[in-house]
């Protein structure tokens, strides 16, 4: 499955799925750029960025068995993550910036699963992910007072957003488990004087 640098990985393919499905001729200057919360002092004139805004466990599954890979050794299990983000679309007006955020939606609607291959593309390591691997991309719905929480740190530049969860992205251990040899004999220390 993923190594540490899914969290990483997810962010920046969402941004490149965008960038490369994105009408040049409608939004010509746009941007898709991962922010921090400084960045929202200086942001772009137009495009779209992706705020992550917490992680959690996920919630549909908490403890996994170890993981057993081909050759039949077993590490520590993974650790399951829904990654939470917050879609900003950003424009010199509202209209093109509610267009901008439309189209953002119905492309992400458009790759609601995000393969391995996508993910290792814009990720920083090539093989984060498995062959086999995928992340879900769902739009999610999160409470008013969560949101004005998330916004008042930045409440001088409010803009339309849409929550996004990433989910079950499993990040794997290094850490292999070995077995201890079959016990042979038991001793109990049990009925015993102790000498003082």
């Amino acid at each position: 499955m993923a190594t540490h640098n899914a969290i990483a990985a997810i962010g920046q393919a969402v941004l490149g799925l965008l960038a490369s499905a994105c009408p040049r001729s409608e939004f010509a200057g746009a941007q898709f750029e991962l922010y921090q919360a400084q960045n929202f002092e200086t942001h772009m004139d137009e495009g779209i960025s992706l705020y992550m805004h917490r992680v959690t466990p996920a919630n549909n599954i908490r403890n996994l068995p170890p993981r057993v890979v081909a050759d039949g050794r077993r590490y520590r299990p993974s650790l399951p993550l829904d990654i939470h983000y917050l879609l900003i679309a950003w424009a010199r007006d509202a209209v093109k910036q509610h267009r901008l955020l439309g189209w953002a939606m119905r492309e992400l609607e458009n790759t609601p699963i995000l393969h391995s291959a996508l993910l290792n593309q814009y990720g920083p390591e090539p093989d984060t992910f498995a062959p086999n691997e995928t992340v879900d991309l769902i739009m999610e719905t999160i409470a008013i007072q969560d949101m004005g929480a998330i916004w008042e740190v930045h409440r001088h530049h409010f803009q339309p957003s849409i929550p996004y969860t990433a989910r079950m992205v499993r990040i794997d251990s290094d850490i292999e488990l070995t077995d201890a040899g079959l016990v042979q004999t038991r001793a109990f220390g049990m009925g015993k004087a102790i000498e003082r």
